[in-house]
Order: C-alpha cells, then structure tokens, then sequence
C-alpha cells in the first residue's frame, strides 16, 4: 500500500477524513452507510440496493480472498463508493478471479482506505446517514464541498428504474408448474436461485412492467424485488402491487418489496436515521416465537402507527434491535414481506424457510384451479 496516492472523504457536516486511494483514481459521491457484515464484501458491493452510495465495511481487513465471478449479486457493481480501513492488494484463496483492486478498478469504483472506520462509523451512527464524497484527485475542502452540494439526498429519490433489468429473462426449469412472475425493482440473484432450487419457474420482468404484461406469463405467484431508493418516490410500483393483490394470488416482496407492499396496502414509509446493514440482526417471528438471525440491507421501513390502527394487515415479525416492523402479512390475501433478505448471500440461513411458505403457498393455489 506505499504507493497508493494519498485520498479524502468528506461528509456532509463538514467532517473530513484523510487516507490512502484504493480503486479507480477519482471522485465520487453518494449516502454514506455502514455494513457491519465479516464476510461477503463482493455480494454487499454487487447488490443492487446499494446503488448511489458510499459503502463502509466496519471489518477491518478487506480484499484478503480477492474475488470470484460466480459470488457477484448482479450483472455489475452497484455501490458508488468504498470506505475500509485495512486493505489488500493482495489475495490468498486460490481459486478467486482477481484481486479486489482490480476488481474496483475495472468496475470505475473509487475508494478511501487506511482511515479510523470505528471511529467514522460511531459519528455516523450518532448523527445520522447523510451524503458524502471521496476523492483521490480532488483534496482542497472547497472543491470537495462544491462537488458534494450536487449529490442528491436519498429522500425521495426513485432508482429502481436504473438497476433494473431492461428486457425480460427466465430463470429455473420452464417446464415447472409453479411459475412465478418477478418484478425487478434490484433483485439480487440469489433470491432467483432460491426460488430455482425450490422448483420455480421465474421470469423477471422490468420494474415498469404492466399488470397485463405479467398475467400474460400466466403464473402461479407474483415476486416483489429489493432495490435501492425510496419507496414513497415509486408510485409506479404501488399502483402494480395495488393491482395485483386485488388478483389475490400468492405474492411475496423482499426489502423494497415489502415496502412496496406496505404501500400498496394504505400503510406508510419513513426513511430511517441509519437503516440496517449486516449478517446479524436478530428477527423475531411473531407467529410462531423464534428467533431468526438475518442479513439485512434497507435505509427505509414502514411506520407502525398506521399499521396499529388498521385490521386487514398484521404485523408477522419484529426486529429485536430497534422493534422495526420485519414482517408483514395481508389477513384476507395471500400476501406476505419481510424487511430483510431470507435469501442471505452474504449471512445466515436462519430464514430460507420464508421461500419454502411461499412455494407452498403456490402449490395450493394450483390445488384449487
């Protein structure tokens, strides 16, 4: 790491760290946000949920088993920026693909390395998420400042239609019975893998997708996709999701999803101080008394007060670090969400089951047609 140039990060209220550049020579901005995961940085840096913002990871060596094509998330890295303390340039799994530098380099991603993240993430949980940017070209306070003033705030920001996919695709045996009709809102592909080893038949459509268009699959069950930015901002999704559960077919959303369901169903969002980001964030389901340890990724979360004052939604689980609202589901519809990623990928298999509910959930639909 000697001959790396000498980088800045600098956050919306002024604070300013120093460090050492790591990726592309450059400059970029974006929310800032910590993940608190140990492992799986390629998954975290390919999600698309994190598209438009600055990525710390708070495990301090980052780039030692370099990367591997096959743990990519998406089609592309998502994240705007990186924030680490300890990082390799060198990598020692032998089977991976490239080191992480090159990775970042090839993928035009800017980064700040060899700076206090235990003490950068402490500020930020004390005041909040809030925009910044890094620089390894750009080092005077004034530049800096002028270049941040033009990153939009994350409220109220629609970004789905930019990860999304642009034409349609299939995923799992076509030949299945159970076919179920994916919108895109940033779909991590390990959530189509889930749903392919289960016997599912998925064909993923664009987020803009038309109710029309979907039934035009003829599937068993509608799938609601995570994403990046705020669901308040994405009326397009809500009318769908509206649509589609008055169809009263089997639908399941993940994260963005269960947000947009949320919606659809006259509940509300709020954007949260930090949000969660890691592998450990214990879950409660309420239906049946576990406790599920979970992988997480949302800035956004939906408003308890509505949900207690109405009777056609109930509250399914409950995160026991913040008593956020985790789980959802419509008691007159076949309809359910949870505000975390059962499909993992990086984290813990503890919730996989929420894939097998919503299989069953399908095959009994077939059973009454």
């Amino acid at each position: 790491m000697e001959n790396h140039k000498k980088a800045v990060l600098l956050l919306a209220d002024g604070t300013r760290y120093e460090g050492i550049a790591i990726g592309k020579i450059g400059t970029t901005g974006g929310e800032i946000c910590f993940n608190t995961g140990m492992t799986g940085y390629q998954e975290i840096y390919t999600d698309p949920s994190y598209f438009g913002q600055i990525v710390i990871n708070t495990s301090s060596h980052i780039g030692n088993y370099g990367t591997i094509d096959a743990e990519n998330e998406s089609a592309s890295v998502k994240i705007n920026g990186l924030v680490v303390r300890n990082f390799s340039d060198i990598h020692s799994r032998f089977t991976a693909d490239n080191s992480l530098q090159n990775y970042l380099e090839e993928a035009n991603i800017t980064g700040i390395a060899e700076i206090d993240t235990r003490a950068l993430v402490r500020h930020i949980r004390n005041k909040g998420a809030m925009n910044a940017i890094i620089s390894s070209e750009i080092l005077t306070d004034e530049e800096l400042q002028n270049k941040l003033s033009e990153v939009p705030d994350m409220n109220g920001l629609e970004l789905s239609s930019f990860v999304s996919t642009k034409e349609t695709y299939t995923v799992g045996d076509e030949n299945s019975e159970i076919r179920v009709a994916v919108l895109d809102l940033g779909i991590k592909t390990n959530i189509l893998r889930s749903l392919a080893q289960r016997g599912v038949f998925c064909k993923v459509f664009p987020a803009k997708t038309s109710v029309k268009e979907l039934l035009e699959f003829n599937p068993t069950g509608f799938f609601l996709s995570n994403g990046p930015g705020d669901p308040s901002a994405m009326d397009y999704a809500v009318q769908t999701a509206k649509e589609l559960l008055e169809l009263d077919k089997p639908m399941f959303g993940i994260c963005l999803g269960h947000q947009i369901l949320a919606l659809a169903g006259g509940l509300s969002t709020y954007k949260m101080f930090n949000g969660h980001r890691g592998l450990n964030h214990p879950v409660k389901n309420l239906e049946l008394g576990n406790c599920e340890i979970t992988s997480q990724n949302h800035g956004f979360g939906v408003d308890r007060e509505l949900l207690n004052k109405q009777n056609e939604i109930v509250e399914t689980h409950k995160n026991l670090n913040d008593k956020s609202v985790a789980g959802i589901r419509f008691k007159n519809k076949k309809a359910f969400s949870v505000q975390y990623h059962p499909e993992s990928s990086p984290g813990p298999h503890d919730s996989r089951y929420l894939f097998d509910q919503f299989v069953e959930m399908m095959k009994k639909e077939k059973e009454m047609v």
